[in-house]
Formats: structure tokens, C-alpha cells, sequence
């Protein structure tokens, strides 16, 4: 007699899923994501690549890590602020934060009254004192969204004036003169590409200008025969002077002299400035407005608000990143990686080679922070992406700077190269 067909024998999937580590799997992960892991296994017993007794195992070393298929990596490019890594990592008294909030809280809720509260406003409150040159400060969802409320508050209908050398490209596509037009305000640009006068604002500005918008040319610079005019001079035509500085520094920083900041802005007479909150700030991703309370109050007030609000987890993420310590953004611009750098390097027997890592993220374009990276063979570049290490291909190397990788990581990224290497 021939031996039954061993696919007989595979188990049956409800008998899969007694397996006590795949029921507790269900509870973590959702029962979707452990029935996948069971059929997949299952196939393969089918096809003869393991034993039908070993279908549960199999499911188990199957089984994704999370819920959410968001990997994460470890950022050793030298650049602080990645965009396409998630920007600013949060700190851990925001995860913290972030974990206290993902539940009920009282985000708009007065506990010693019981009456509905102010929402959000211990972020703030936050804000308000990182911040005291603003009478007031509101957050929406990004940085895009803080522009847009603005100038849909401000000009809706009527002009945006705004110099030619700030007509800049934001990253995936978008232009400012399409995010200006989707909010019913027109354009007009004064000036050249290279030089604009404070002429050039006079001569345009009248009874149907809105405001003034001076944005931060975050990613490049445009050097020699140029002028440009600072926010001090444009508060003086009359019309509110919207600066966008983008990269969300809120004062000024001796290590980025040439940066834009909030306060400065403020004091130089804008009437509002706007910035991204997941950028030099190292917060979430968050848009912020600072400024003159009653301009601060007309986007408050305007419907298109109530579409741009943050969710609790970014208050309460915002909150923490302005209370709490150095976020990791902060600290990664000015760590002293050399001696990590060289363990790593005397582990691996492979060269240290000086590298200049940046900012990011629009922030102080151009301007390199010195630094140290390893160097690998480039062909390393994809496993190790594989393996969640995320280097930097130059000139025919890899090169993996771990200014914006925590020290707590190193032994991450050695296991990771040596497997990529055995």
C-alpha cells in the first residue's frame, strides 16, 4: 500500500490557533495578521518544505513584529533631520507622553469643574513660554497647514505679496505658489530671482493686499549679486508680515547663526510666524503659529482651523518636547561620535574617515557639521537597509555616521554589518 498523501495531515487552521503563543499573538496583533501566519505555513507543509507537525512553529517565526508595517530604522546618515526616515525622532519623555494620551484624558476636559476646557492647552501654555514675544500661539497639523490657515485668514480673495527668490519648491512636488492659490488668495510676486528691494513691496501693496509673506528658502542658498529684505523693514508697509522660517527654531542658536528664528521674527514686527514643530524643535509633526493676538485670534476663529487641528497625541508630544530634556535632534547636532565611531570601526577592521553631516530637513541649508563615519563597501548599502541600518552611498563607499544614532544603538549596527558581512 503507498503512504497517504502527507498533506492529509497538515493541521486544520481553528487547530493551528490553540497554539497558546499564537492566541496570545492574536491579542497583540489582531486575529487578521495570525491567520495570515497560520495559512502561509500551512501552504508551505503543502508544498512539502516542512512537516505538517511543524505548521505552528512556523507561524510563530512568521508572525510580524507590530501591528503597523512603519519599520523602524536606525538613521546613520549623518543627516539629523531625514524626512523620508520620520524627521525628528521624539524623546523619550514624549513617547512617554504619548503613551499617556493614547487613551481617555482630559485633552478638553476641566477636572475640578467638570465644564469643557481649553483644548490642548498645556501644550500651549508650552508654547507660550518657550515663546514670550507671542501674545499668542495656536498648532494645526503641519507646517503646510500653518501657511495655508494664514494666508486663508488673511487673504482669502486678495493678494499675497512675496519676493521671486522665495518662491521655493517644499519637498514631494509642492510649490508655494500652488499651496497659496488652494487657499483663494492670489500671488504676486515682486523682485527678481536673485535680488528684491523694499521697493519692490511698496510699489505693489495697496488696498487689496492681505499680507506680506517673507518665507526661509530652506534647501538651498543663493549666493552673490543678491539682496533680500528682512521682516523689521516689510513690518513697516502697513500690511501683516507673515514669516514662514520653516525649520521651527524658536530663538536664536549660536550653533546656526544664519537660521531664522521665532523670536527674532517676532521682534523684528510679524505679525505671525509659522514653523514646523517635527524639525529643529525635535517634536511631532505639528504646524505652529506665534504671534499678534489678534491675528493669532483670526485663525482661531476661521472654519478652515477646525480642519488643521492636531490630535491629542501631538499635544500631548508637543508638550513634553518643550518641558521635557534635550530632544535627540537637539543633541545629535553637537555629539561627539569619534571615539564610538572608532569601536565601531576596530570591531568591523574597517578605515574612519571624517564626514560632514547636516541638518536636514530645510534647516540651515548648506551649513555642515563636522563629524566621523565608517567606511564599508557600497554593496552593503541594501542588506543593511534590509536590516534596518540606513547609511549614506558616497563616492563608491558606505559610510555609516552615527551622529543621529543613539549610543544605546552601537551594538545594533556592529551585529548588523557583521551579518551582513558573514
Amino acid at each position: 500500500m503507498s503512504e497517504p498523501d502527507p498533506r492529509r495531515r497538515v493541521p486544520r487552521t481553528d487547530a493551528v490557533l490553540t497554539d497558546p503563543r499564537l492566541a496570545a499573538a492574536t491579542e497583540r496583533l489582531g486575529a487578521a495578521a495570525v491567520k495570515d501566519a497560520v495559512v502561509a505555513a500551512q501552504a508551505r507543509a503543502r508544498r512539502g518544505e516542512l512537516a505538517p507537525e511543524q505548521v505552528a512553529d512556523a507561524a510563530v517565526a512568521g508572525l510580524p513584529e507590530r501591528a503597523t508595517t512603519l519599520r523602524p530604522v536606525l538613521n546613520a546618515t549623518g543627516v539629523v533631520v531625514h524626512t523620508n526616515l520620520g524627521r525628528a525622532p521624539l524623546s523619550a519623555a514624549a513617547v512617554e507622553a504619548v503613551a499617556a494620551a493614547s487613551g481617555y484624558g482630559d485633552v478638553e476636559f476641566d477636572l475640578a469643574t467638570g465644564a469643557r476646557a481649553r483644548r490642548g492647552r498645556g501644550a500651549l501654555e508650552a508654547l507660550a513660554a518657550a515663546v514670550p514675544d507671542a501674545e499668542q500661539v495656536l498648532v494645526v497639523n503641519n507646517g503646510a497647514a500653518a501657511l495655508v490657515l494664514a494666508t486663508t485668514a488673511l487673504a482669502a480673495g486678495r493678494e499675497v505679496l512675496v519676493s521671486r527668490g522665495e518662491m521655493v519648491e517644499i519637498g514631494d512636488g509642492f510649490r508655494l505658489p500652488d499651496l497659496i492659490a488652494s487657499t483663494g488668495a492670489r500671488l504676486r510676486e515682486v523682485g527678481t530671482t536673485n535680488r528684491t528691494h523694499l521697493r519692490d513691496y511698496a510699489d505693489a501693496v495697496g488696498p487689496d493686499t492681505g499680507c506680506v509673506l517673507k518665507v526661509h528658502p530652506s534647501n538651498f542658498r543663493v549666493e552673490g549679486f543678491t539682496s533680500s529684505v528682512e521682516v523689521d523693514a516689510l513690518a513697516t508697509l502697513g500690511v501683516p508680515v507673515v514669516a514662514d522660517v520653516g525649520s521651527g527654531l524658536l530663538a536664536p542658536d549660536p550653533l546656526l547663526p544664519d537660521e531664522p528664528d521665532a523670536a527674532t521674527a517676532l521682534r523684528a514686527g510679524a505679525a505671525l510666524v509659522t514653523c514646523s514643530g517635527d524639525k529643529l524643535l525635535g517634536g511631532p509633526q505639528a504646524g505652529l503659529v506665534l504671534g499678534r493676538a489678534d491675528v493669532v485670534e483670526r485663525l482661531r476663529r476661521h472654519p478652515l482651523q477646525r480642519a488643521l487641528r492636531v490630535d491629542k497625541l501631538t499635544l500631548a508630544a508637543l508638550e513634553a518636547t518643550l518641558r521635557g530634556p534635550v530632544p535627540p535632534v537637539r543633541a545629535a547636532l553637537t555629539v561627539d561620535t569619534r571615539a564610538r565611531t572608532e569601536a565601531l570601526a576596530a570591531a568591523l577592521g574597517v578605515p574612519v574617515v571624517p564626514h560632514a553631516g547636516a541638518v536636514g530637513g530645510g534647516g540651515a541649508p548648506g551649513q555642515e557639521l563636522p563629524g566621523w563615519a565608517v567606511a564599508l563597501d557600497a554593496h552593503l548599502a541594501g542588506p543593511l537597509r534590509l536590516r534596518g541600518v540606513v547609511g549614506r552611498v558616497l563616492e563608491g563607499r558606505l559610510l555609516l555616521d552615527l551622529r543621529a544614532v543613539p549610543a544605546s544603538s552601537d551594538a545594533q549596527v556592529l551585529e548588523a554589518v557583521r551579518a551582513c558581512t558573514s
